[in-house]
């Protein structure tokens, strides 16, 4: 499936004159992103802080957990500019993703995730660079760097691990880990994402970025880590 609408909304303003489904799936995807980049921030970034190793590591955290936590307050500020209401962006709300019910505890855990999970997150911010909402497609355009910068960020350290003798805690983390993250792109056939391709919102179906994610994640790890990936 491809993006059928044409449609160009280049401000915020122009968005109030669209049609009640595009402004509800720019709404969906918004609040999407700021709620989980708040509650991924919540509960893996900032406790991470206190299991890194080192004060290299933990400097390191900290950067990545500011930066989780400014992608949310980019997401928020758009969502109230655009009139969502401020419930809404309360992970207490809106339930967010299920790849953040992994209770982390070790830091090649918290490697793991940064080095998969935000794979997955770069894949979501991809599509949404040539987004027909503008002010969205400009802030996937500034977070990019940055979540590019978390999964390399996760890929040497866990590189660091397996090097020093700890490939086995980072083989396991990515044993319990990774099964949940396929998840992270949603159902196939998801009404919500033929809506997103119809207004040109994003480009790719759910299994199209899932199969890019799983070719991508596979090459990680199975060769740059020398670990073997587990069947989903």
């Amino acid at each position: 499936m491809t993006a059928t609408a044409t449609i160009e909304v280049k401000t915020v303003a122009e968005l109030a004159h669209q049609s009640e489904e595009y402004r509800t799936a720019v709404k969906k995807i918004v609040v999407s992103h700021a709620v989980n980049e708040l509650y991924g921030a919540q509960v893996f970034d900032e406790p991470a802080i206190a299991l890194a190793p080192t004060p290299y590591a933990k400097w390191l955290t900290c950067r990545v957990a500011m930066e989780e936590y400014h992608h949310h307050v980019r997401f928020r500020g758009l969502a109230e500019e655009i009139g969502v209401a401020a419930e809404m962006l309360d992970p207490k709300v809106k339930k967010p993703l299920t790849i953040f019910d992994f209770e982390l505890s070790t830091w090649p855990e918290f490697c793991v995730i940064k080095a998969i999970a935000d794979y997955a997150e770069i894949l979501q911010v991809e599509d949404l660079l040539h987004c027909s909402f503008h002010p969205l497609r400009n802030l996937a355009r500034i977070t990019m760097p940055e979540e590019k910068f978390h999964a390399k960020f996760g890929r040497d350290f866990c590189m660091e691990l397996i090097q020093s003798g700890e490939g086995r805690a980072v083989q396991d983390a990515i044993n319990r880990y990774f099964p949940i993250t396929p998840g992270f792109f949603g159902a196939s056939n998801s009404k919500n994402n033929e809506m997103y391709l119809r207004w040109g919102l994003k480009s790719r179906t759910n299994d199209e970025m899932r199969a890019d994610f799983l070719g991508r994640v596979g090459e990680l790890v199975e060769k740059d880590f020398g670990l073997r990936l587990p069947a989903i």
